[in-house]
């Protein structure tokens, strides 16, 4: 191969690797973007929580099945070992003080996320605020193994089968 065929075979290689990288830029940024990861412009919010499993940082929070914000942080108090879940929430979307807060999943295998169910208060939670009625997450598979605990605990058992009907002293033959 002589010396200007192998600068032409280098520099298309480093072209083509150039363009794979600008593509996979552009696709970083692309998801980036479209999924929401970014910073989240708002207000932030609080919740209290005995259980937060399946939430992370960047959960959605979510009004009517709408994303109004993610989750921006979680922090456990070692006082009381409660979960504080901090969310940030768009600027236009207000928070009545009385609104309540339910962690649940999209469908039987979805992803958690925080539902906000809000209240008829005319007031509205200040940046920083925390809702106050909150139930945490619920173990799906530790229901799901009370139920076929309970279920399966008389299928094998076989009804003893009624002797004859007791008979009052007194009141026989």
């Amino acid at each position: 191969m002589s010396a200007a065929a192998a600068i032409k075979s280098n520099a298309a290689e480093a072209l083509i690797g150039a363009i794979v990288v600008v593509v996979a830029v552009l696709f970083l940024a692309f998801a980036y973007m479209r999924t929401g990861s970014g910073s989240l412009s708002g207000y932030q919010i609080n919740v209290r929580l005995a259980k937060a499993d399946g939430l992370a940082i960047g959960t959605d929070v979510r009004i009517s099945g709408i994303k109004v914000g993610s989750v921006s942080d979680l922090s456990l108090d070692p006082n009381n070992y409660l979960v504080t879940v901090h969310m940030s929430i768009r600027d236009d979307i207000k928070i009545p003080t009385d609104s309540s807060v339910l962690v649940t999943s999209a469908g039987l295998l979805g992803s958690q996320y925080l539902s906000i169910t809000p209240g008829g208060d005319d007031t509205m939670l200040p940046p920083g605020g925390t809702i106050a009625n909150a139930q945490g997450s619920v173990d799906i598979m530790n229901l799901v193994g009370r139920f076929m605990g309970e279920g399966g605990a008389n299928k094998g058992s076989q009804p003893k089968p009624a002797g004859p009907p007791a008979i009052p002293p007194g009141d026989g033959p």
